[in-house]
């Protein structure tokens, strides 16, 4: 798979996630607050991230991760498209706890999710998410996507097992909401 094409929105410029990205991205990843609803626990070292990093910044992995940057190049968090069947993909996304409430996590995201029923030509995004995190399940429901169902106890966390919310766009539902 190639790295991801960068992407531009009136703010942000969306670049794939570099192995150097680790330094700005610990204080994300190691913040409690950020990572509570993650399939992880906080980080606890800089070598933490610095592995995690480089596992989503490779080539060949079975997904799409952009940095999120405000036009200086600094990490704020990202967005990742994993593969799932032919022409659908997960999305997720995580940021920087100090960038919460500025609309910059839904330019990111809605900016991916144009370039995936766009230049991919993916039919169908899906969004898996905790029942207890308003902030990314109001994201979803902002941008469109509908709550499909809940899977009991999917997760084994930091937290404990836990259940999941899963959210779905097609790619017909966002072309009309684009153009109302």
């Amino acid at each position: 798979m190639m790295p991801a094409p960068t992407l531009t929105t009136a703010r942000l410029v969306l670049r794939q996630l570099r192995e150097d990205d680790a330094a700005a991205l610990f204080p994300v990843l190691s913040d409690p607050e950020v990572m509570i609803w993650w399939s992880s626990g906080p980080h606890t070292s800089p070598a933490e991230t610095a592995d995690y990093v480089k596992g989503n910044a490779a080539d060949g992995q079975g997904y799409l991760c952009w940095a999120i940057t405000a036009g200086d190049d600094v990490a704020l968090g990202w967005v990742i498209l994993i593969d799932g069947k032919p022409d659908v993909k997960e999305i997720g996304y995580i940021l920087r706890r100090d960038r919460w409430g500025g609309g910059i996590a839904r330019e990111a995201v809605a900016r991916v999710i144009d370039h995936g029923f766009g230049e991919m030509g993916l039919r169908r995004i899906f969004a898996d998410t905790d029942p207890e995190n308003p902030g990314s399940i109001g994201l979803l429901e902002r941008l469109g996507f509908q709550r499909e169902g809940r899977l009991r106890g999917e997760w084994e966390t930091h937290i404990g097992v836990r259940d999941s919310l899963i959210y779905g766009l097609l790619r017909d539902e966002w072309m009309m909401e684009k153009t109302q």
